[in-house]
This record gives C-alpha cells, sequence and structure tokens, in this order.
C-alpha cells in the first residue's frame, strides 16, 4: 500500500467509494441490459431490422462508454485504496470537491483536464 496523500478524510473517503460502488452497480445493471437486447433474435422485417440495427448501434456506443466509466470507477477505488484519491495524477495537487462531485472517478483536476 502507498503512503497516503489525500486530502480527504476518512469519512469522505468512505462516503466517495460508497458513491463510486453505487454508480458501479448502476452500471453493471445497464450494460447487463444492454447485452441481453443485442442478444435478441433479429427481426425479421427488412424495415424493422434496419430500425434495430440504428437502435444496436447506439445501444453499442452506450455500452462502449459504461465500460469505459467502469474502468475509470475501478481505477478510483484503487486509489482509495492505496491512499490516492482526490489528488491529480497529472499535477499531485489536490482535485476540487466540485469536480470530485460530478465526476468522482476522475483521475485529474479540471486544471489538468483542461490543459
Amino acid at each position: 500500500m502507498n503512503a497516503r496523500t489525500t486530502h480527504l478524510t476518512d469519512a469522505e473517503l468512505a462516503a466517495r467509494k460508497a458513491q463510486l460502488e453505487a454508480r458501479l452497480g448502476e452500471l453493471t445493471t445497464r450494460l447487463e441490459k444492454i447485452e441481453d437486447h443485442l442478444d435478441d433474435a433479429p427481426e425479421k422485417d427488412w424495415s424493422e431490422a434496419a430500425q434495430a440495427a440504428e437502435n444496436n448501434e447506439v445501444l453499442e456506443g452506450l455500452g462502449l462508454a459504461g465500460a469505459r466509466e467502469i474502468e475509470a470507477i475501478h481505477a478510483a477505488l484503487k486509489r482509495i485504496e492505496n491512499g490516492t484519491y482526490g489528488i491529480c495524477v497529472k499535477t499531485g495537487e489536490p482535485i476540487e470537491a466540485a469536480r470530485l462531485d460530478l465526476m468522482p472517478w476522475t483521475p485529474v483536476s479540471g486544471k489538468a483536464a483542461r490543459g
């Protein structure tokens, strides 16, 4: 385990961890539903099949975005475990609470994200 560098209290870390785990559960459920839908038998009617193909493209995009967010959440949970959560991986500075409120899985501060 790394030395603790986070500026957050144990209570704040516990709340962030619960928030991340809840979001992880939501995303996992959503991705399972997407996979189930994509596994459905194709439509026999050509116009319905065309519409289903378009819908599937949208669902695949949502699935990929969800999978990326899941990866980011796992990384954030690892940073909590390592004691580095809330510290920008680019600058080493604390990530603003407002940014963590919007994106609790973010590894960078708003300043680092903007360049």
